[in-house]
């Protein structure tokens, strides 16, 4: 392997583009944890925003670059640039560091020995909690508890039956309540994080599930299904996109056989219900409370 590139660098920088993509949050591509060690010449890296996830995928870069490999490490300032340079001399890496479009740049040559990348591999890794038993990961939304709109619909989701699917199933908190209905048939559990389809898959053991990586977006395999639930994504790389939330409804739409139900939550001021209303023939707002609300709309 000559390069590898992880996440979407900016365009203002200039990625190889022979470089093979690496990332959890792209369908096919390589996965970050199968690399060979000291198998990169170099690596192009958009490093991800939360701190444990951010060191976790630098030290699995790290362990993957040869000894004298070039490794250029981009963040926004405020979304871990600025702690960048620090938490590479962490790893016993020296980089020259540039400012440009809002990033922090870091240019650095992987020297012969590492100091502490175990640690933040073990620490950024798939892991199970003692008390609950749920397997989780660093990086998933919501990674570490059950989230207040989630929450919001698991208390009033109602009975549903027959072939359904979880569009953006996480780490598998709201397909464990579905699965828990008898009448549900079958359950595909849909994400675009390969690490979220893994720790669901491990969390939902039974039968009728199925797990897939995929983008909720271009997926049309799924057709005739008699219900979707969903708490759709409404950030793209940190900023509000509501085209997500409205890019799930539409997919929805086409999945659900005629008389098939969408139950899903939202943030209360995202304003779905016109695409809603265009795409179902019925849309009933269920509740709002604790600044979301729940809709059930019925194609």
């Amino acid at each position: 392997m000559n390069s590898l590139i992880f996440g979407r660098p900016p365009l203002v920088f200039d990625p190889p583009t022979d470089a093979v993509q690496v990332s959890p949050r792209v369908p096919g591509a390589a996965v970050l944890e199968d690399l060979a060690p000291e198998s990169a010449d170099q690596a192009v890296v958009h490093a991800p925003a939360g701190a444990i996830e951010r060191r976790y995928t630098l030290a699995l870069v790290l362990r993957a670059l040869k000894p004298g490999g070039r490794l250029d490490v981009m963040a926004p300032k405020i979304r871990g640039g600025a702690r960048l340079a620090k938490e590479l001399k962490g790893f016993g890496v020296d980089c020259k560091v540039v400012s440009k479009a809002h990033h922090k740049r870091c240019l650095a040559t992987r020297p012969d020995a590492l100091t502490g990348i175990e640690v933040s591999i073990k620490a950024g890794a798939l892991r199970q909690d003692p008390e609950s038993g749920i397997w989780t990961q660093p990086g998933l939304f919501a990674w570490d508890r059950v989230d207040p709109g989630t929450a919001l619909l698991i208390r009033h989701l109602e009975s549903l039956k027959g072939r359904g699917a979880d569009f953006g199933c996480g780490y598998g908190a709201l397909g464990r309540v579905v699965l828990a209905q008898e009448t549900v048939s079958e359950l595909t559990l849909i994400d675009l994080d390969r690490r979220a389809v893994e720790a669901a898959r491990r969390n939902l053991t039974d039968p009728r599930a199925r797990h897939l990586w995929a983008d909720v977006r271009t997926l049309d395999s799924l057709t005739d299904l008699d219900f979707v639930v969903a708490n759709p994504p409404f950030h793209d790389g940190g900023a509000e996109d509501r085209a997500l939330g409205q890019a799930f409804i539409d997919r929805a739409a086409k999945s659900l056989r005629t008389g098939g139900t969408l139950w899903m939550v939202a943030n209360r001021h995202l304003p779905y219900e016109a695409g809603l209303k265009s795409a179902f023939k019925a849309v009933r707002a269920v509740v709002e409370g604790e600044g979301y609300k729940i809709i059930e709309a019925k194609k």
